[in-house]
């Protein structure tokens, strides 16, 4: 140390023993420097980097396993964490990343955010030019990545397996793992050749993460990645910010808008529909009601496609209309619903589409709409997908589920995850049928009813025809046939047209009729039904909510539902104008800038100095550096 203190300089002439001592002393107690900073940490990382105090349940251990090379299968709730747990070892390893992801947007969502962090991240798709492909190929030669996100069939090109093979690799990510399983909603066969990537290269971690994925999946997702047991990590499927409502389906569109308007105006949600045509008229009839709607499908180009999506992410309010073409690893955290105009095909789907919305941890919707027809339409599209025996009948057993869920009187969370192997304690008292109980009856005598007018009518007529013999109409279907000299013909005259049509739905939901799907729709039943029919056998029906009469006041949940005191309401929105402009300057979504939790934060504690802004959770250091003082002047001018 002192050799280098010295380095340039003439060297002191001899002294006393005693004096050079002293020297010594003073040279050494001067110049020696300062220990060495501690190596940088999990936790040191989360704070510095991502701006957060502490890891939410479950991060810890995935990414400890990860750091000490190990390998997992993650099942954490969309909104949970799921990247960090990739992300951050990533960070601490020496090497590249290597995150496998299934969509476009989802690369470029995860990194535009890494890069508002400091992360030297970067993506590989068709989206780039000749030119940007070349310079994420050279950063990558030269080891200046920490993250590169990539699509399976690209990562499994023999010329970019030639690359990694000269590349340290510090993890292999997998993310939405179940593409990976045949049983799973989305199986993407591309998925499947992931296995030998996980071959070629046995000694690299990896991590396979997905929101959803019920047994089956999960088993299958061990088997295709060489995984133990002991590397299946659940940390349950409950999303506690979101509330669950199912309505029975009566003039759907004005339904919905009458759950905007009341629930969620001015904020950005996206709307299910199940054809491209219902999405187009949807979209269509909702901008003639003032509302911002974009709609997507994979009908469109692939340009309007993606504008639609890019003004959805970057833009506030916006409501998109789409198939399930759109959305999956979409990030945009302040989703306050997300609406089905019809049923999806199980309750994986429907748990991976709801959980879209409210990824922020604030208040969000998941209403859907629900009648007959969607039934019968979801079982003929699976008839028709040309399944085999065991997948087929996996795919009804999911869809009769999706069902049950519907004609629920219980808890909607609680038969949601009972379904995926969670055990809830009770009634969350927030969705729905806690909020508005259902009541329940004997049905024994209603169904007796519909059985016996459905044998006697030669079990090949539709649902309308049995509602009119039953309710006694004289309508000219029913002289033609002779149906009104049956004895069942008026015996239903007790009810009206609206509960016999829901006692029907509830009969097939629970498979006691069977629905011509080849034909007209005809009705005939199952054997369920004889000991019912016979009387040796009772079942309970639910009667169907009565539609709440539209508000004369809107009123809505609140994003910023922490947010009590109209001024800070009202900074807030000054906060959020802010981060907009310095998003569109980027040409960024918002959210990467800053969550709108972290927004109301600050409204909320209103810091006056940097360091008092340091203190927010997800406001990291690099964060802190590029738009610190941008919010501070807002904060202090709004005093």
């Amino acid at each position: 140390m002192l050799d280098s203190f010295f380095l340039g300089y003439p060297a002191p002439a001899c002294a006393p023993d005693d004096s050079s001592s002293v020297l010594a002393d003073v040279s050494v107690s001067m110049y020696e420097p300062s220990p060495a900073p501690a190596p940088p940490t999990p936790l040191s990382i989360l704070r510095s980097v991502y701006g957060y105090e502490g890891f939410r349940p479950g991060q810890a251990p995935i990414i400890e396993r990860i750091m000490a090379g190990g390998d997992a299968a993650l099942i954490m709730p969309t909104g949970g964490g799921k990247s960090l747990c990739f992300q951050i070892p990533a960070l601490l390893r020496p090497g590249v990343a290597l995150v496998v992801s299934p969509l476009i947007a989802l690369m470029q969502d995860q990194v535009d955010a890494l890069r508002q962090l400091g992360v030297a991240a970067a993506f590989l798709n068709s989206s780039l030019s000749a030119r940007d492909k070349q310079d994420v190929l050279r950063r990558l030669e030269e080891g200046t990545l920490d993250l590169l996100y990539a699509a399976p069939e690209r990562v499994m090109m023999p010329a970019f397996l030639e690359l990694l093979d000269t590349t340290p690799l510090s993890l292999i990510a997998i993310d939405e793992a179940h593409c990976i399983s045949q049983w799973g909603h989305d199986f993407r066969p591309e998925y499947l050749q992931l296995s030998d990537l996980r071959r070629r290269y046995p000694d690299v971690p990896c991590l396979a993460v997905t929101a959803t994925a019920d047994a089956p999946t999960q088993e299958e997702i061990l088997k295709r990645l060489d995984f133990g047991a002991d590397d299946l990590f659940v940390t349950g499927f409950d999303r506690p910010n979101i509330r669950y409502a199912v309505v029975v389906k009566n003039n759907p569109k004005q339904q919905l808008l009458r759950f905007i308007e009341q629930e969620h105006p001015d904020e950005a949600g996206i709307v299910y529909c199940l054809s491209r045509k219902e999405v187009e008229d949807t979209a269509a009839w909702l901008q003639k009601q003032g509302l911002e709607a974009l709609p997507y499908h994979a009908g469109l180009t692939a340009r309007e496609r993606e504008a639609n999506q890019t003004r959805f992410l970057r833009e506030e309010g916006l409501i998109i209309v789409a198939t399930v073409a759109f959305g999956m690893g979409i990030d945009k955290p302040n989703v306050r619903f997300v609406a089905h105009l019809n049923i999806p095909k199980s309750l994986e789907a429907y748990y991976q589409e709801t959980g879209r919305a409210g990824r922020d941890g604030l208040p969000a919707d998941a209403w859907m709409t629900y009648s007959l027809r969607d039934v019968v339409l979801m079982r003929k599209m699976l008839e028709g997908d040309g399944l085999n025996g065991a997948h087929k009948w996996a795919e009804q057993h999911k869809l009769n589920a999706l069902i049950g869920y519907c004609e629920t009187a219980e808890c909607r969370r609680k038969v949601l995850l009972t379904y995926f192997g969670d055990d809830p304690e009770g009634p969350c008292g927030h969705c729905d049928t806690c909020l508005n109980p259902v009541e329940t009856w004997d049905g024994t005598v209603a169904a007796q009813k519909v059985f016996s007018c459905i044998v006697r009518t030669g079990q090949r007529f539709g649902a309308a025809h049995i509602v009119d013999v039953l309710l006694g109409k004289d309508t000219a279907k029913v002289q033609r046939f002779g149906h009104d000299r049956l004895p069942t013909f008026g015996v239903g005259d007790d009810r009206s047209a609206t509960a016999w049509r829901s006692v029907i739905r509830q009969l097939v939901a629970a498979n006691y009729i069977r629905v011509d799907i080849s034909g007209y729709g005809g009705l005939s039943l199952t054997a369920a039904a004889k000991p019912v029919l016979q009387g040796a056998e009772t079942l309970e029906l639910r009667t169907d909510p009565t539609p709440a009469r539209k508000r004369t006041a809107k009123t809505k949940v609140k994003t910023t539902s922490v947010l009590t005191d109209p001024a800070d309401q009202a900074l807030f929105a000054t906060l959020r104008e802010v981060r907009l402009g310095l998003a569109r300057e980027q040409e960024v979504p918002p959210y990467v800038i800053f969550h709108d939790r972290t927004l109301a934060a600050m409204a909320e504690h209103r810091p006056q100095t940097l360091d008092a802004m340091s203190t927010l959770s997800g406001v990291g250091a690099v964060k802190l550096e590029r738009y610190g003082s941008v919010f501070l002047e807002a904060l202090l001018n709004a005093e």
